[in-house]
Protein backbone atom coordinates (compact mmCIF):
# COMPACT_ATOMS: atom_id res chain seq x y z
CA UNK A 1 0.00 0.00 0.00
CA UNK A 2 1.19 3.34 -1.03
CA UNK A 3 2.42 5.92 1.79
CA UNK A 4 0.20 8.41 2.56
CA UNK A 5 1.73 12.25 2.52
CA UNK A 6 -0.55 14.98 4.27
CA UNK A 7 0.84 18.43 3.52
CA UNK A 8 -0.16 22.20 3.49
CA UNK A 9 1.05 24.55 1.52
CA UNK A 10 0.33 27.86 3.66
CA UNK A 11 1.28 28.63 7.19
CA UNK A 12 0.29 31.68 9.35
CA UNK A 13 1.87 32.96 12.50
CA UNK A 14 0.07 32.94 15.88
CA UNK A 15 1.31 36.67 16.26
CA UNK A 16 -1.42 37.43 13.42
CA UNK A 17 -3.98 34.81 14.00
CA UNK A 18 -4.86 36.10 17.23
CA UNK A 19 -4.52 39.98 16.65
CA UNK A 20 -7.73 41.42 15.80
CA UNK A 21 -8.12 42.40 12.38
CA UNK A 22 -8.49 46.17 13.40
CA UNK A 23 -4.99 46.14 14.01
CA UNK A 24 -3.68 45.55 10.46
CA UNK A 25 -3.52 48.18 7.44
CA UNK A 26 -3.17 46.26 4.32
CA UNK A 27 -1.03 49.29 2.43
CA UNK A 28 0.37 47.40 -0.79
CA UNK A 29 0.95 44.05 -2.86
CA UNK A 30 4.69 43.14 -3.27
CA UNK A 31 6.24 42.06 -6.01
CA UNK A 32 4.89 39.09 -5.97
CA UNK A 33 1.31 39.84 -5.47
CA UNK A 34 0.84 39.16 -2.15
CA UNK A 35 -0.48 41.42 0.17
CA UNK A 36 1.30 43.21 2.65
CA UNK A 37 0.45 44.36 5.47
CA UNK A 38 1.61 47.23 8.12
CA UNK A 39 0.95 46.04 11.93
CA UNK A 40 1.99 48.29 15.11
CA UNK A 41 3.84 46.64 18.37
CA UNK A 42 3.34 48.60 21.33
CA UNK A 43 6.53 48.93 23.63
CA UNK A 44 5.46 48.89 27.25
CA UNK A 45 7.63 50.96 28.48
CA UNK A 46 6.61 52.55 31.77
CA UNK A 47 6.09 49.80 34.65
CA UNK A 48 3.08 51.32 35.49
CA UNK A 49 1.26 50.00 32.62
CA UNK A 50 1.15 46.59 34.09
CA UNK A 51 -0.67 47.78 37.04
CA UNK A 52 -3.30 50.43 35.65
CA UNK A 53 -6.01 48.68 33.90
CA UNK A 54 -6.66 51.70 32.54
CA UNK A 55 -3.52 51.84 30.41
CA UNK A 56 -3.40 49.96 27.24
CA UNK A 57 -1.73 47.10 27.64
CA UNK A 58 -2.11 46.69 31.30
CA UNK A 59 -2.14 43.58 32.73
CA UNK A 60 -3.42 41.81 35.85
CA UNK A 61 -2.12 40.21 38.79
CA UNK A 62 -1.57 37.04 36.81
CA UNK A 63 0.14 38.77 34.55
CA UNK A 64 -2.32 38.50 31.63
CA UNK A 65 -3.06 41.09 29.54
CA UNK A 66 -6.18 43.21 30.25
CA UNK A 67 -8.90 42.82 27.95
CA UNK A 68 -7.52 39.33 27.00
CA UNK A 69 -7.83 35.49 27.36
CA UNK A 70 -5.41 34.27 30.11
CA UNK A 71 -2.21 33.27 28.84
CA UNK A 72 -2.56 35.83 25.33
CA UNK A 73 -0.36 39.10 24.63
CA UNK A 74 -2.36 40.39 22.47
CA UNK A 75 -3.82 43.73 22.57
CA UNK A 76 -7.47 44.00 22.49
CA UNK A 77 -7.53 47.74 22.30
CA UNK A 78 -10.99 49.11 21.76
CA UNK A 79 -12.48 45.70 23.22
CA UNK A 80 -11.68 45.64 27.09
CA UNK A 81 -13.99 43.39 28.79
CA UNK A 82 -12.72 45.31 32.08
CA UNK A 83 -15.69 47.22 34.12
CA UNK A 84 -14.68 49.85 35.84
CA UNK A 85 -16.68 51.91 39.05
CA UNK A 86 -18.46 54.00 36.42
CA UNK A 87 -19.92 51.32 33.86
CA UNK A 88 -23.57 51.54 33.97
CA UNK A 89 -25.82 48.43 34.49
CA UNK A 90 -28.86 47.45 33.53
CA UNK A 91 -31.69 46.79 36.46
CA UNK A 92 -30.56 43.04 36.50
CA UNK A 93 -27.13 43.87 37.27
CA UNK A 94 -26.05 43.13 33.27
CA UNK A 95 -23.59 45.88 31.82
CA UNK A 96 -25.85 48.02 29.79
CA UNK A 97 -24.04 48.01 25.93
CA UNK A 98 -25.76 50.90 23.67
CA UNK A 99 -27.30 49.83 20.45
CA UNK A 100 -26.50 51.31 17.29
CA UNK A 101 -30.13 52.24 15.61
CA UNK A 102 -31.65 48.95 13.33
CA UNK A 103 -32.41 51.61 10.39
CA UNK A 104 -29.44 53.47 9.00
CA UNK A 105 -31.48 55.49 6.92
CA UNK A 106 -33.17 56.68 10.24
CA UNK A 107 -34.42 60.64 8.27
CA UNK A 108 -33.30 62.21 12.03
CA UNK A 109 -30.42 60.50 13.58
CA UNK A 110 -29.20 60.98 17.27
CA UNK A 111 -25.73 61.12 16.01
CA UNK A 112 -23.78 62.38 13.00
CA UNK A 113 -23.71 59.87 10.17
CA UNK A 114 -20.68 57.73 9.87
CA UNK A 115 -18.69 58.28 6.88
CA UNK A 116 -18.68 56.30 4.02
CA UNK A 117 -15.44 54.24 3.59
CA UNK A 118 -14.31 53.84 0.22
CA UNK A 119 -11.46 50.92 -0.68
CA UNK A 120 -7.97 52.13 -2.73
CA UNK A 121 -7.30 49.81 -5.17
CA UNK A 122 -3.76 49.20 -4.63
CA UNK A 123 -1.17 48.11 -7.24
CA UNK A 124 1.92 46.41 -7.32
CA UNK A 125 4.50 48.75 -5.87
CA UNK A 126 8.24 48.03 -4.80
CA UNK A 127 8.92 52.08 -4.68
CA UNK A 128 7.07 53.86 -2.43
CA UNK A 129 8.51 56.20 0.04
CA UNK A 130 8.18 55.02 3.49
CA UNK A 131 10.58 57.28 4.85
CA UNK A 132 8.95 60.44 3.08
CA UNK A 133 6.93 63.00 4.11
CA UNK A 134 5.99 63.24 8.65
CA UNK A 135 5.34 59.20 8.16
CA UNK A 136 8.67 59.16 11.13
CA UNK A 137 8.06 62.26 12.59
CA UNK A 138 4.57 61.36 13.76
CA UNK A 139 5.77 57.48 14.91
CA UNK A 140 6.10 57.54 18.71
CA UNK A 141 9.28 56.39 20.63
CA UNK A 142 7.05 53.50 22.11
CA UNK A 143 5.94 51.90 18.74
CA UNK A 144 7.46 49.56 16.56
CA UNK A 145 5.75 49.70 12.88
CA UNK A 146 6.36 46.31 10.60
CA UNK A 147 5.63 45.53 7.35
CA UNK A 148 4.31 42.24 6.79
CA UNK A 149 2.70 39.67 4.99
CA UNK A 150 0.28 36.75 6.26
CA UNK A 151 -0.61 33.17 5.32
CA UNK A 152 2.80 32.12 3.45
CA UNK A 153 4.19 29.18 2.07
CA UNK A 154 6.70 27.60 4.19
CA UNK A 155 9.48 29.00 2.23
CA UNK A 156 7.92 32.54 2.71
CA UNK A 157 7.71 32.48 6.46
CA UNK A 158 10.32 34.86 6.97
CA UNK A 159 7.81 37.60 5.82
CA UNK A 160 5.97 37.11 9.01
CA UNK A 161 6.40 38.00 12.32
CA UNK A 162 6.42 34.97 15.31
CA UNK A 163 6.30 34.54 18.93
CA UNK A 164 10.16 34.17 18.65
CA UNK A 165 10.95 37.42 17.31
CA UNK A 166 9.14 38.87 19.79
CA UNK A 167 10.61 36.94 22.77
CA UNK A 168 13.94 37.52 21.00
CA UNK A 169 13.40 41.46 21.38
CA UNK A 170 12.29 41.87 25.03
CA UNK A 171 15.89 39.82 25.72
CA UNK A 172 17.29 42.55 23.86
CA UNK A 173 16.15 45.24 25.68
CA UNK A 174 16.77 43.97 29.08
CA UNK A 175 20.53 42.86 28.34
CA UNK A 176 22.01 46.23 27.52
CA UNK A 177 24.76 45.81 28.83
CA UNK A 178 25.75 43.15 25.58
CA UNK A 179 24.06 45.60 22.90
CA UNK A 180 25.09 48.63 23.71
CA UNK A 181 27.77 49.63 21.46
CA UNK A 182 28.02 46.87 20.09
CA UNK A 183 28.26 45.20 16.41
CA UNK A 184 25.70 42.99 16.13
CA UNK A 185 24.31 40.25 13.00
CA UNK A 186 21.03 38.49 12.67
CA UNK A 187 20.70 35.38 10.75
CA UNK A 188 17.39 35.20 8.92
CA UNK A 189 16.07 38.47 10.14
CA UNK A 190 12.90 38.21 8.47
CA UNK A 191 11.09 41.48 8.58
CA UNK A 192 14.36 42.55 10.85
CA UNK A 193 11.74 43.16 14.27
CA UNK A 194 14.82 42.07 16.48
CA UNK A 195 17.57 44.01 14.37
CA UNK A 196 14.66 47.25 14.67
CA UNK A 197 15.31 46.55 18.76
CA UNK A 198 18.80 45.85 18.77
CA UNK A 199 19.41 48.75 16.75
CA UNK A 200 18.10 51.18 19.99
CA UNK A 201 21.34 50.29 21.48
CA UNK A 202 23.78 48.94 19.47
CA UNK A 203 25.91 50.74 17.15
CA UNK A 204 26.13 48.96 13.66
CA UNK A 205 23.54 46.08 12.97
CA UNK A 206 23.98 43.97 10.04
CA UNK A 207 20.56 42.66 9.34
CA UNK A 208 20.82 39.64 7.17
CA UNK A 209 18.61 36.76 4.91
CA UNK A 210 17.95 35.64 1.72
CA UNK A 211 15.67 36.74 -1.60
CA UNK A 212 15.70 40.21 -2.77
CA UNK A 213 11.89 41.01 -1.81
CA UNK A 214 12.05 39.48 2.07
CA UNK A 215 15.21 41.96 1.53
CA UNK A 216 13.35 45.25 0.51
CA UNK A 217 10.88 44.11 3.27
CA UNK A 218 13.30 44.13 5.37
CA UNK A 219 14.58 46.96 4.45
CA UNK A 220 11.46 49.30 4.30
CA UNK A 221 11.05 48.30 8.03
CA UNK A 222 14.26 49.78 8.94
CA UNK A 223 13.27 52.88 7.39
CA UNK A 224 10.15 53.22 9.04
CA UNK A 225 11.68 52.73 12.41
CA UNK A 226 15.13 54.55 12.02
CA UNK A 227 13.79 57.29 14.57
CA UNK A 228 14.01 54.29 16.99
CA UNK A 229 17.54 53.80 16.99
CA UNK A 230 20.82 54.68 18.79
CA UNK A 231 22.32 58.10 18.22
CA UNK A 232 24.91 57.33 15.47
CA UNK A 233 23.98 53.53 15.24
CA UNK A 234 22.88 52.15 11.60
CA UNK A 235 21.02 49.26 10.27
CA UNK A 236 22.42 47.61 6.98
CA UNK A 237 20.46 44.81 5.38
CA UNK A 238 22.48 42.32 3.88
CA UNK A 239 22.45 39.15 1.72
CA UNK A 240 23.84 35.97 4.03
CA UNK A 241 23.11 32.91 2.53
CA UNK A 242 23.90 29.96 4.79
CA UNK A 243 24.27 27.31 1.91
CA UNK A 244 27.24 29.24 0.93
CA UNK A 245 30.79 29.68 2.22
CA UNK A 246 30.77 33.04 1.42
CA UNK A 247 29.70 36.28 1.64
CA UNK A 248 28.07 37.94 -1.76
CA UNK A 249 30.46 40.84 -2.81
CA UNK A 250 28.75 41.16 -6.51
CA UNK A 251 28.03 44.99 -6.86
CA UNK A 252 25.16 44.09 -9.42
CA UNK A 253 23.09 42.10 -6.82
CA UNK A 254 21.16 43.95 -4.53
CA UNK A 255 21.88 44.34 -0.70
CA UNK A 256 25.88 43.04 -1.38
CA UNK A 257 28.73 43.40 0.96
CA UNK A 258 31.28 45.62 0.45
CA UNK A 259 35.03 44.76 1.20
CA UNK A 260 34.71 47.56 4.43
CA UNK A 261 31.62 45.93 4.99
CA UNK A 262 33.11 42.70 5.49
CA UNK A 263 36.30 43.89 7.62
CA UNK A 264 33.97 45.58 9.89
CA UNK A 265 31.67 42.36 10.59
CA UNK A 266 34.98 40.47 11.36
CA UNK A 267 36.42 42.86 12.90
CA UNK A 268 33.86 44.62 15.79
CA UNK A 269 30.88 41.61 15.87
CA UNK A 270 30.32 40.19 19.09
CA UNK A 271 26.32 39.30 19.46
CA UNK A 272 24.71 36.92 16.33
CA UNK A 273 20.83 36.41 16.97
CA UNK A 274 18.60 34.25 15.24
CA UNK A 275 14.89 33.81 15.59
CA UNK A 276 12.10 31.34 14.91
CA UNK A 277 14.90 29.50 12.05
CA UNK A 278 14.48 26.50 13.18
CA UNK A 279 11.84 24.63 11.16
CA UNK A 280 13.73 22.21 8.60
CA UNK A 281 16.61 20.18 9.42
CA UNK A 282 18.57 20.85 6.59
CA UNK A 283 18.39 25.18 7.22
CA UNK A 284 19.06 24.29 10.85
CA UNK A 285 22.52 22.20 10.16
CA UNK A 286 23.13 25.17 7.35
CA UNK A 287 22.75 27.45 10.52
CA UNK A 288 24.83 26.13 12.90
CA UNK A 289 27.78 25.42 9.95
CA UNK A 290 27.47 29.29 9.01
CA UNK A 291 27.63 30.09 13.24
CA UNK A 292 30.24 27.81 13.28
CA UNK A 293 32.28 29.22 10.39
CA UNK A 294 31.40 33.39 11.54
CA UNK A 295 33.01 32.32 15.10
CA UNK A 296 36.18 31.35 13.44
CA UNK A 297 36.61 34.51 11.33
CA UNK A 298 35.35 36.34 13.74
CA UNK A 299 38.08 38.75 15.88
CA UNK A 300 36.56 38.74 19.23
CA UNK A 301 34.78 36.22 21.40
CA UNK A 302 31.45 36.18 20.37
CA UNK A 303 27.82 35.70 22.04
CA UNK A 304 24.90 33.79 20.11
CA UNK A 305 21.13 34.17 21.29
CA UNK A 306 18.67 31.81 19.61
CA UNK A 307 15.29 31.73 20.08
CA UNK A 308 12.72 29.13 19.24
CA UNK A 309 9.59 27.33 19.92
CA UNK A 310 8.94 23.67 20.96
CA UNK A 311 6.38 22.84 18.16
CA UNK A 312 4.24 19.58 18.79
CA UNK A 313 2.43 18.08 15.81
CA UNK A 314 1.01 14.68 15.50
CA UNK A 315 2.48 12.57 12.95
CA UNK A 316 1.18 9.28 11.04
CA UNK A 317 4.78 7.96 10.91
CA UNK A 318 5.12 7.44 14.51
CA UNK A 319 1.21 7.26 15.52
CA UNK A 320 2.36 10.06 18.60
CA UNK A 321 2.75 13.64 19.06
CA UNK A 322 6.82 14.88 18.87
CA UNK A 323 8.66 18.08 17.47
CA UNK A 324 11.04 16.77 15.05
CA UNK A 325 12.38 19.71 13.96
CA UNK A 326 12.89 20.87 17.99
CA UNK A 327 14.76 18.01 18.49
CA UNK A 328 17.02 18.06 15.69
CA UNK A 329 17.58 21.82 16.63
CA UNK A 330 18.70 20.23 20.09
CA UNK A 331 21.06 17.70 18.53
CA UNK A 332 22.50 20.58 16.80
CA UNK A 333 23.27 22.74 20.08
CA UNK A 334 24.54 19.30 21.65
CA UNK A 335 26.77 18.42 19.00
CA UNK A 336 28.06 22.10 18.72
CA UNK A 337 29.12 21.78 22.02
CA UNK A 338 30.44 18.38 21.88
CA UNK A 339 33.47 19.91 19.09
CA UNK A 340 36.75 19.61 20.19
CA UNK A 341 40.32 20.17 18.91
CA UNK A 342 40.36 23.10 17.52
CA UNK A 343 40.99 26.98 17.98
CA UNK A 344 37.46 27.57 19.90
CA UNK A 345 35.07 26.13 21.94
CA UNK A 346 30.97 26.51 22.36
CA UNK A 347 29.59 26.86 25.58
CA UNK A 348 25.92 26.22 25.44
CA UNK A 349 22.79 27.09 27.86
CA UNK A 350 19.24 27.75 28.19
CA UNK A 351 18.24 31.27 29.21
CA UNK A 352 15.29 31.53 31.79
CA UNK A 353 12.30 33.90 30.63
CA UNK A 354 12.08 35.65 33.63
CA UNK A 355 13.20 39.05 31.85
CA UNK A 356 10.31 41.98 31.32
CA UNK A 357 7.82 41.05 29.13
CA UNK A 358 7.70 44.81 27.06
CA UNK A 359 5.51 43.56 24.33
CA UNK A 360 2.04 42.02 23.89
CA UNK A 361 2.49 38.46 22.77
CA UNK A 362 1.59 35.21 24.24
CA UNK A 363 4.97 33.97 26.63
CA UNK A 364 4.22 30.33 26.02
CA UNK A 365 5.72 28.02 28.06
CA UNK A 366 6.94 26.36 24.12
CA UNK A 367 8.66 29.36 23.71
CA UNK A 368 13.04 29.53 24.53
CA UNK A 369 16.23 30.77 24.11
CA UNK A 370 19.56 29.15 24.34
CA UNK A 371 22.92 31.34 24.67
CA UNK A 372 26.13 30.24 22.99
CA UNK A 373 29.17 31.26 23.94
CA UNK A 374 32.29 31.15 21.35
CA UNK A 375 35.75 32.00 22.67
CA UNK A 376 39.43 30.61 22.46
CA UNK A 377 39.39 27.23 23.77
CA UNK A 378 42.54 26.83 26.61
Amino acid sequence: MDEITFRSDTVLSDVHLYTPNHRHLMVRLNAMGQPVFLSQFKLLWSRDAETDPGAEGARDTDGHAQGAAPGGGCSTEGFSLWAGAGAQLDEDGDLAVKRRPRAASDPDPAEPRRAKVRPMVLTQQEDHDVAGGDAQDSSPQDVIKIEHTMATPLEDVGKQVWRGALLLADYILSQRDLFEGRTVLELGAGTGLASIVAATMAQTVYCTDVGADLLAMCQRNIALNSHLAAAGGTVKVKELDWLKDELCTDPEVPFSWSEEDISDLYAHTTVLLAAEVFYDDDLTDALFKTLSRLAHRFRNACTAILSVEKRLNFTLRHLDVTCEAYDHFRASLEALERLAGGPLRFMVEPVEASFPQRLLYERIQQLELWKIVAEPAT
